[in-house]
């Protein structure tokens, strides 16, 4: 499975949310001066994130984004399902062989699992350099 622009893109919004969650909106121009990205394209990126009720906006002067619930309540695989789909290695299952069948549905949970018990805590914590850095298992 390959994660598109798309899915790392928005797990970059996401961790710069879950860093100043609490305090107040950021502005999608922020996160694209600070990640070196097309604002146009992270605005892409938001509008199914809000749809899917991981971030509210917020208007006006001091408005931006700021994430819909806490961190630690937000995985990265929420983000990667809105964004990318279902997760899947392969593209039909039904017709494989019954082994092969078995080894894409083992590697798709696995994924899954690294990705369902990945909070935006985790990375944002990770992002920030602590001494006691999430670790990710496969």
């Amino acid at each position: 499975m390959k994660i598109s622009t798309k899915g790392r893109y928005g797990l970059t919004i996401m961790i710069e949310l879950a860093k100043k969650y609490g305090d107040r909106p950021i502005s999608l121009k922020s996160i694209a001066r600070t990640h070196d990205l097309s604002e146009h394209y992270l605005e892409q990126l938001v509008s199914p994130l809000r749809n899917a009720g991981l971030v509210k906006s917020i208007r006006g002067a001091y408005g931006g984004y700021v994430l819909a619930d806490h961190p630690a309540k937000i995985t990265a695989g929420d983000v990667i399902r809105v964004l990318e789909g279902p997760i899947s290695p392969v593209e039909e299952l039904g017709e494989e062989e019954p082994a092969k069948r078995e080894l894409w549905i083992r590697i798709r949970d696995a994924v899954e699992e690294v990705l369902d018990s990945t909070t935006l805590e985790d990375l944002a914590k990770y992002s920030n350099g602590d001494e006691e850095a999430y670790m990710f298992y496969i």
